[in-house]
């Protein structure tokens, strides 16, 4: 039996790399993340199938820049009391173009904290995200929600096993750029390759030469499959290939990759979204960073980022961090605040136009 804890040493060597190291396409994904890790890639492929069996790492996949390819906004929901659970059951597993879909709390009452489901929802182009989350609203029963899109991307990269040892105030040498949201639009060709990309990989599929098979779901070559992928991949609608781990729950021997997941609110002047992302984008803690406008119910907050650990304290700490860093830099912090996670279930949203039209047929009709 091999090792499945995230925590074996050569476990941990391989996910280190897999978890948000391999950018864009990659023809041979596991060859490179032997190569980056100095694991021989036969190992890497026994050792990634054997915790995915486990369920230390809950999926592989291809993933995709979501933000350029459907409208899509971190949402947060004001819903009563006695509906949050079901409200929450609903978006998990009745709506495919849910992805994160997170209950949160603050450690006081303040500005927006009566709003405690958030979730991340995509819609395919064509169809409008308001109107998606009007039919949320009515079939939870939530009071009001506020939508808050993406402006720009400062940072994106879950490495939980990475960021482990990050020490408080630990960041790069220069401000991270900003990535601008652009949807792109797709040939029916493109489309098909993309979703033979994003799914999900079973144990049997982590082997050499792993675009095999999804080539021939497209009736591709897989010559022709790669030159489709990697046009994709320089059109910037190509995410990274990771594993990712099952970061909230408990493992099958009881251990968790991380406790606490703090969603971290700064409301930044008019004008200088892009400058602050940049600094607050560049500390390595971070595996999310956003500029969204929050609007008057959050005090207008525009930057916002996710980082997560299994100590409260430290997670306190690196934003203390941070938030030193703001100042030095002389930007004026008006308000900041944090969203605590506490239950939480993650899956990839559907952007397929396709099945957004089969979905609201069934809606109409239930």
């Amino acid at each position: 039996m091999l090792p499945t804890e995230h925590n074996d040493p050569i476990n941990a060597k391989i996910l280190a790399v897999s978890e948000d190291k391999i950018e864009g396409f990659v023809r041979e994904p596991f060859e490179e993340i032997g190569r980056r890790a100095g694991v021989a890639a036969e190992v890497v492929m026994a050792r990634i199938s054997a915790m995915l069996r486990a369920g230390t790492i809950r999926r592989v996949r291809q993933t995709l820049l979501a933000t350029n390819l459907a409208e899509g906004a971190l949402v947060a929901w004001k819903v009563p009391a006695n509906k949050i659970d079901d409200a929450f059951d609903w978006m998990f597993q009745r709506d495919p173009f849910s992805g994160h879909v997170v209950l949160r709390s603050t450690d006081t009452v303040t500005a927006g904290s009566d709003y405690k489901l958030w979730t991340t929802v995509k819609v395919p182009q064509g169809y409008s995200l308001q109107k998606h989350c009007e039919l949320l609203a009515e079939k939870v029963g939530a009071e009001h929600f506020r939508l808050m899109p993406a402006k720009g991307i400062f940072a994106l990269g879950v490495g939980h096993v990475r960021r482990k040892t990050i020490e408080p105030g630990s960041k790069a040498d220069q401000p991270a750029k900003m990535v601008p949201v652009q949807v792109v639009d797709l040939n029916e060709q493109e489309w098909d390759v993309l979703l033979a990309l994003k799914g999900e990989f079973t144990p049997e599929e982590i082997r050499p030469t792993p675009w095999a098979a999804r080539a021939g779901e497209t009736e591709l070559s897989l010559e022709e499959f790669y030159r489709v992928a990697e046009s994709l991949n320089a059109r910037k609608v190509i995410g990274r290939f990771s594993t990712f781990l099952e970061h909230v729950k408990a493992s099958s021997g009881g251990i968790r990759v991380t406790r606490f997941n703090a969603l971290f609110h700064w409301a930044i002047p008019r004008g200088r979204e892009i400058e602050a992302g940049g600094e607050v984008g560049r500390h390595h803690i971070l595996t999310h960073c956003y500029w969204r406008e929050a609007g008057p119910e959050f005090k207008n907050v525009n930057i916002m980022a996710v980082a997560h650990g299994t100590d409260k304290q430290l997670l306190l700490d690196h934003k203390a961090a941070i938030d030193r860093h703001l100042s030095a830099s002389g930007i004026p912090v008006s308000y900041t605040n944090v969203f605590w996670g506490g239950r939480s279930e993650i899956k990839p949203s559907e952007i397929s136009p396709k099945i957004y039209r089969e979905w609201m047929s069934k809606q109409l009709i239930s």
